[in-house]
């Protein structure tokens, strides 16, 4: 399981830059596939369908091992490219990016076009929520009433998240560390407790902690 950087999943970001009378607009979302990707991209095309051109490009996977760009009609290597560079350079995946031209009636030339792509590309991006998509040990400590108080004020001072909790004729807590956590935490717990608890190592999951 890999760490990765993501926008967040919520919402649409969407941001705007106008050059030479020519109007960009962005609009960033999370995916997890390149279905995902491509139906978002289509429905940016239909809601702007009167749109000189609508230039594309997303990563996708842990790695960010799929990555695609479209020009859209503008010429090779101006549009997608730079929207796919920008991606890149902010250390994203499973992101995609539209950019909607509205042509102004002045060119702007390959240089200037590969400017503004990567520009709007990057306005979107700060204003998305940014996440870094973080590997978390889930743990369940079993243990007697009696040490509860003891262990949960450890918990607060650890600043530790406890995900659930079960009470019956014991106390199970679930939560979750860092990997590389785990083995102090424990240590520490045992000293705390003499001993008095039980623990089970669970999966390991993946928790969006905003950058």
């Amino acid at each position: 399981m890999k760490n990765y950087r993501t926008v967040a999943d919520e919402e649409i970001f969407s941001a705007e830059y106008e050059i030479k009378k020519s109007k960009f607009i962005a609009h960033v979302k999370h995916v997890e596939t390149e279905e995902n990707a491509r139906e978002f991209v289509q429905m940016i095309r239909k809601k702007y369908f009167d749109a000189t051109h609508n230039c594309s490009a997303w990563i996708l996977g842990e790695t960010g091992n799929l990555q695609k760009s479209n020009d859209d009609g503008e010429p090779g290597g101006t549009a997608g490219n730079p929207i796919l560079e920008t991606i890149k350079k902010n250390e994203l995946t499973n992101t995609v990016i539209v950019v909607t031209r509205y042509f102004g009636g002045i060119k702007l030339g390959a240089g200037g076009l590969i400017r503004a792509y990567s520009h709007t590309a990057a306005l979107g991006l700060d204003a998305a929520k940014i996440f870094r998509m973080t590997t978390f040990q889930k743990i369940s400590l079993t243990l007697e009433y009696n040490f509860l108080a003891q262990v949960e004020n450890f918990l607060r001072n650890k600043k530790i998240t406890v995900t659930n909790s079960d009470y019956t004729d014991v106390v199970t807590l679930t939560i979750r560390l860092l990997p590389d956590e785990v083995e102090n935490f424990l240590v520490e717990l045992t000293d705390l407790t003499a001993a008095n608890f039980l623990h089970e190592l669970q999966e390991k999951i993946l928790v969006p902690m905003e950058i």
